[in-house]
């Protein structure tokens, strides 16, 4: 294995004057687009072990939501025109004379997620549905042909991961999901899924600025409204004093204007702003480790809906995260761990082209338990895909 290991003289995340994190919550429309294609291909791969006993060649991992049409009413609007959701890019239809119906399957698990995900959108009237998932080239389906315990890669491309997250990345990442927590949906009802968590730090201060959708059916007025929104802003300020983050500063909804009525505030009708007003698409989102971190290098592709067995911009962008994690817990004295993976087209997945390790570190003679940790977690990577189709590791 080409590995390389070496030490970065430079602050950690936390110790820069300025640290920027968002997260695009459960509800916005690029997060729905991620976690709909990507159970489409884990839905896909069951189909694929089910019939064939192995996972086939697909690439779900091109969508767009596009956004529908209503109008927002105090006491319950309408919705005019449904959202559309386009599935695109590659999957095996036929083997021999057995079809898939991959139509069927990519609808289905669309609506089992809406269902599963967004109280308040019917996955039948509310979305339409437009599937364009087309055969592979031969040069890239003959990759499942050749014989060997892993695949080639698919793609010459690189990935990025890193370990630990910092307290702004914990923070912003808890906060959305507090926030669309099954507990805090029960008490405030009105709150939709479509929650944006944006976290500054200038050194020791922190505010968050989050865009959360109210759904108007629960919302009798703008009074109504700002006394709602109040509530919820103090829920969330009390649930921060108990983690021990009393100095956050809080601002929710930044735009609302007082005096305006439903124009003047953040009103949906389906708790998503994918109901009429903002569009969405796959990778637009959430890193994969929740959260878009703007201080870190980033990997560019997008982790939903590739393949889990060949595609390396799937693999390799959870894994080195996943392998940065593994590296921090196991070899003490290390502050930060960055995990560079690179890939080689037709080059087996276990035997990548290039791993690059930096660490900020308190030590000196830490390489040889980095490189242990490294080859120890390449020597795992079959349990690895195997969990990644089956849907068990987060993607954003």
């Amino acid at each position: 294995m080409n590995l390389i290991v070496e030490k970065l003289n430079v602050p950690t995340a936390e110790e820069m004057s300025l640290e920027i994190v968002e997260r695009k919550g459960l509800g916005h429309p690029d997060t729905i687009c991620d976690m709909i294609l990507d159970r489409v291909s884990v839905e896909l791969s069951r189909e694929y072990l089910r019939r064939f006993g192995t996972v086939l060649h697909h690439n779900a991992d091109k969508s767009m939501l596009v956004a529908g049409e209503v109008v927002t009413r105090f006491g319950g609007g309408e919705v005019l025109q449904p959202m559309l959701l386009i599935f695109g890019d590659r999957a095996t239809k036929r083997i021999g004379e057995e079809e898939v119906d991959v139509e069927r399957i990519a609808v289905s698990a669309a609506k089992s997620w809406i269902r599963e995900h967004l109280r308040f959108v019917d996955p039948e009237a509310h979305v339409r549905y437009q599937v364009e998932f087309k055969p592979g080239s031969a040069s890239l389906t003959d990759i499942w042909r050749r014989q060997g315990e892993f695949l080639g890669a698919n793609d010459t491309s690189a990935a990025v991961g890193y370990a630990p997250m910092s307290r702004l990345e914990r923070l912003v990442l808890e906060v959305e999901r507090y926030l669309n927590s099954r507990e805090f949906k029960r008490d405030f009802p009105e709150t939709g899924e479509d929650v944006k968590v944006m976290g500054i730090r200038r050194r020791d201060r922190i505010s968050l600025t989050i865009a959360m959708a109210f759904v108007d059916r629960f919302i009798g007025s703008e009074a109504e409204y700002f006394k709602r929104k109040a509530e919820v802003q103090e829920a969330l300020s009390q649930h921060l004093r108990q983690r021990g983050e009393e100095d956050v500063q809080l601002a929710l909804n930044v735009l609302d204007k007082p005096g305006r009525g439903e124009s003047g505030i953040y009103l949906t009708v389906l708790g998503t702003s994918a109901d009429g007003a903002d569009s969405g698409e796959v990778g637009r989102g959430n890193r994969p480790n929740g959260v878009i971190p703007l201080n870190r290098p980033v990997s560019s592709e997008a982790a939903a809906g590739k393949n889990p067995v060949s595609h390396v911009g799937k693999i390799y962008n959870l894994f080195s995260h996943e392998l940065a994690t593994r590296i921090y817990e196991r070899v003490p004295g290390l502050k930060e761990v960055y995990v560079w993976l690179l890939s080689e087209i037709g080059r087996p997945i276990n035997d990548p082209a290039m791993v690059m390790v930096k660490v900020i570190a308190e030590r000196e003679d830490f390489e040889s338990e980095v490189r242990r940790v490294v080859e120890e977690e390449f020597a795992n990577l079959k349990g690895f895909c195997n969990r990644l189709i089956e849907g068990q590791v987060q993607i954003c």
